[in-house]
């Protein structure tokens, strides 16, 4: 079987599965779990069949034209370069592992085949995305996945929170679609064709006649699918979907869309400076400001989610500094110990009996309860801190590292103000990360919160996948710096002295400083009741023990918020947690600035066209109405009254002739 044909079949098998999944749900529902599992896992071999057959060599083309179109064709094209296809296989680990995870953590859900042909399908539309060689086809799975998203997010529907996240992904998202459709075609226009070898061609060629307006729209799509700022706002919200699907969106679809997309195009975006520079800043601020947020969440999930949105940054970092190569290693660590994370947070929320959000400061003896959990999350907790030798830790010193080589010179492939933007929003974060990490870690496994029922042991499925994902989380990063150059472009991902120093140094003085504050915190309120919370969100400690009450929980914005007494995050941001426990009020910005203006707009529409369209109406039909109401009031039947108005009306004209007449 050539290359080609296994290609074809990777996104194809689990659109397969989805969609006998759906037909066979109701019917058959003993084949569910075995659709949802079987496909993905072929896809899986194959796309690690695809990788081995391509082996970083030159990249594997083949196109038939789709349909006819008189202009621009488009066509259904493979482009499979050392990128493509070990993103392919991360997106099948990940998938494969979600699939097989969720036959155990939703196993009593009524709903679960309709779940896991959304799965499946999800798969097969970001393979789509990673595989494609032409950028209509890669639009249908970047929708495909848009749509996906609003059912998955929005599963448990009966919940308000539920059907406002899967509303709120689904319009931001779209929100940047919109220029980006329009981008696509501009490129296209100025390119003269779809295809990706072409426009990279024509890039290359100098032929592109508005570069900057081009990149600045795709950018507006990037930063919607892969929730960078400032359309970062709806992956906080979409954790009230299932955990699995968290783990599935920012493990390896959806977000990692965009950073893809980039990294498919980067000769485009290096052809505009004032969009690399654009993007430094996107990424710079979406660090450092998601590190943040996640470092005053309460919800294990929220954390996560801040998390995912700061590691997109430092992707989209790395590619402002013109190196795909370090943003794609990063994406693949990334995914792994981000996977890990997810489905260790959903095993500690099954072992609390809910299915939904899980807040820290009530956990309790989680470490002895669910051992499982607590070693891997700890393995990718060091990985997400960059701690060496896990995985995180190389992946992330090869984005700090080429954007040393840009503020040295020994590059050209970006503007040095990207360079200083990157690097030292970088070591900013690699801090805030840290702390946010031990944060979470101490919170979850060492908390004081009240202890919650014990459900048992979790099903084996939940178990063993997250042992599976500890091995790349743990092992990736050694020998990936190494073999990785000759899957991308050539160029050395291996980490440098000093940022390896400066990086590693920032991460334990933030985990250090983190795990201080909350030995100061906890000693202070030891004897503060276990689920006490504190009156006052901004109090010290001291004002914690002496004003904690039992029940009270103040609320941030939309977030009901139970802080622990013993938060070292409340100690570390100071008067800045609040604020950064709301998302820095940018819901409430955008509410201001946008959806009460439209919601106004529309209300003013509605008054026009009731009160004033409709009145119009009603009264061009009023007055026929009232004519005929008149006219047949007249219509007595009574003869005598006929002749005498005959004769009234007679008499009327008759005078009426005589006064012309004598005027005259």
């Amino acid at each position: 079987m050539t290359t080609t044909t296994l290609a074809v079949l990777v996104p194809l098998l689990p659109f397969l599965g989805a969609v006998a999944g759906l037909l066979l749900g109701r019917t058959a529902p003993g084949f569910v779990r075995p659709l949802a599992v079987l496909p993905t896992l072929t896809a899986l071999v194959l796309a690690a069949l695809v990788a081995a057959r391509q082996g970083g060599d030159a990249a594997v083309d083949a196109a038939t034209e789709l349909t006819p179109t008189g202009s621009v064709p488009i066509e259904l094209a493979l482009h499979i370069d050392g990128f493509a296809a070990l993103v392919a296989v991360l997106v099948g680990l990940v998938a494969s592992c979600v699939q097989i995870y969720s036959t155990g953590y939703l196993r009593d859900d009524p709903r679960y085949p309709s779940y896991a042909a959304l799965v499946s399908l999800f798969t097969s539309a970001m393979l789509l995305v990673v595989y494609s060689g032409d950028l209509i086809v890669l639009l249908v799975g970047w929708e495909v996945m848009g749509i996906c998203s609003y059912f998955l997010v929005g599963h448990y529907w009966e919940t308000p929170e539920a059907r406002a996240a899967s509303l709120k992904a689904f319009l931001v998202t779209k929100l940047g679609d919109v220029p980006f459709l329009i981008g696509l075609f501009a490129l296209a226009t100025d390119a003269g064709s779809f295809r990706i070898t072409r426009v990279l061609g024509a890039v290359a060629s100098g032929s592109l006649d508005h570069p900057t307006l081009i990149a600045l729209l795709l950018l507006a799509g990037v930063a919607g699918k892969s929730a960078q700022f400032p359309l970062h706002t709806w992956l906080p919200d979409a954790m009230a979907g299932p955990t699995p699907v968290s783990a599935l969106i920012h493990a390896a679809t959806m977000v990692a869309a965009g950073v893809y997309f980039i990294a498919r195009l980067l000769p485009l975006f290096e052809a505009s400076q004032a969009a690399m520079v654009l993007l430094a800043v996107m990424a710079a601020v979406t660090m450092a400001g998601s590190a943040l947020a996640a470092l005053a969440q309460d919800d294990i999930k929220r954390v996560l989610a801040y998390s995912t949105i700061g590691q997109l940054g430092y992707m989209s970092g790395a590619l402002a500094v013109g190196d795909r190569g370090a943003a794609v290693f990063h994406l693949l660590s990334h995914g792994a110990f981000k996977a890990l994370l997810f489905l260790a947070a959903g095993v500690i929320i099954h072992a609390a009996g809910t299915n939904s959000l899980a807040a820290m400061s009530r956990m309790r003896n989680l470490r002895d309860r669910i051992p499982d959990a607590y070693w891997t999350m700890t393995v990718a907790l060091l990985a997400l801190a960059a701690i060496p030798p896990f995985s995180g830790f190389f992946s992330k010193e090869a984005v700090l590292g080429v954007a040393e080589h840009v503020v040295t010179g020994h590059t050209e492939h970006a503007p040095a103000a990207a360079g200083w933007i990157v690097l030292v929003a970088g070591l900013v974060t690699a801090v805030l990360t840290a702390a946010y990490a031990m944060r979470l870690w101490l919170l979850a496994f060492r908390g004081r919160g009240a202890e919650a029922p014990d459900h048992g042991r979790q099903p084996l499925t939940m178990t063993v996948v997250l042992w599976v994902l500890a091995v790349p989380s743990l092992a990736l990063g050694g020998f990936a710096f190494r073999l990785l150059p000759d899957w991308f472009d050539g160029r050395d991902l291996s980490p440098t002295l000093t940022t390896s120093v400066l990086g590693t140094g920032v991460a334990l003085v933030g985990g250090i400083v983190t795990y201080a504050a909350w030995r100061h915190t906890t000693a202070l309120t030891a004897r503060v009741p276990l689920g006490a919370v504190a009156a006052h969100p901004e109090g010290d400690a001291a004002q914690v023990e002496a004003e904690a009450i039992a029940t009270h929980e103040p609320a941030y914005g939309d977030i009901a918020y139970a802080p622990d007494p013993a938060d070292p995050g409340r100690l570390l941001l100071g008067p800045l947690h609040r604020h950064a426990a709301a998302g820095f009020h940018l819901d409430a910005l955008y509410r201001t600035l946008f959806v009460r203006p439209v919601q106004a707009g529309a209300s003013l529409v509605r008054f026009l066209d009731r009160e004033v369209v409709e009145t119009y109406v009603r009264g061009a039909g009023a007055l026929p109405r009232w004519l005929g109401t008149a006219v047949r009031r007249a219509q007595t039947g009574n003869v005598q009254t006929y002749v005498s108005a005959l004769l009234a009306g007679t008499v009327v004209l008759a005078v009426a002739v005589v006064l012309v007449a004598t005027g005259a």
